[in-house]
């Protein structure tokens, strides 16, 4: 028969023996937003006053130059749009603190028991483990879609960002081709 100091023991070594099978949770992607139409950067010019392809060419680039530093938006310049990040969460599997809580309850539970009924106490320590496993997996569930929300909010007014600074950007080029002589679509 064990003693109740042995049981103790036996429920400590258990305990530890369960901590140590615990591996760190890897990142794993949570969220990538549906990319979003890129902002509208075209322009088209028609010369109105005889321009060659060649001074066509040099104003483009010219009020494309002036539009940037009026905007200080370019729609040529390399950069990591919202859409195209992905926001990544560390944490456990679902389930993990569940499963964590039903193994450690039934070990407890046949320990604590004795015996005689130790068959009775690995059940019902393994249903009281898992119910309070679950709680920890519900609030680790709660926690994650709230941080997707955030990032899809955040990705909502960046995106919008984006789009005014390319529409101050068109009209920047626009009027400074039609300065230019040209009829702008």
């Amino acid at each position: 028969m064990i003693n109740s100091a042995e049981r103790f023991a036996i429920l400590i070594l258990s305990a530890a023996a369960l901590a140590g099978c615990v591996e760190q949770p890897q990142p794993r992607r949570v969220y990538q937003a549906p990319p979003p139409p890129p902002p509208r950067t075209d322009v088209y010019a028609y010369p109105t006053q005889g321009q060659s392809p060649e001074q066509m060419d040099r104003d483009r680039y010219d009020c494309h130059e002036w539009a940037v530093k009026q905007t200080n938006f370019d729609p040529s310049a390399p950069g990591t749009p919202p859409h195209d990040r992905v926001v990544v969460a560390a944490g456990p599997p679902p389930g993990t603190n569940t499963a964590i809580g039903a193994v450690a309850g039934a070990i407890l539970g046949a320990v604590i028991a004795g015996p005689r009924d130790s068959g009775f106490g690995a059940v019902a320590g393994g249903i009281t483990g898992a119910a309070i496993g679950s709680t920890g997996d519900a609030a680790n569930a709660e926690a994650q879609h709230q941080e997707i929300q955030a990032a899809r909010a955040q990705d909502a007014r960046q995106a919008a960002a984006i789009d005014r600074r390319a529409s101050d950007y068109r009209r920047a080029v626009s009027a400074c081709l039609e300065g230019r002589g040209y009829s702008v679509k």
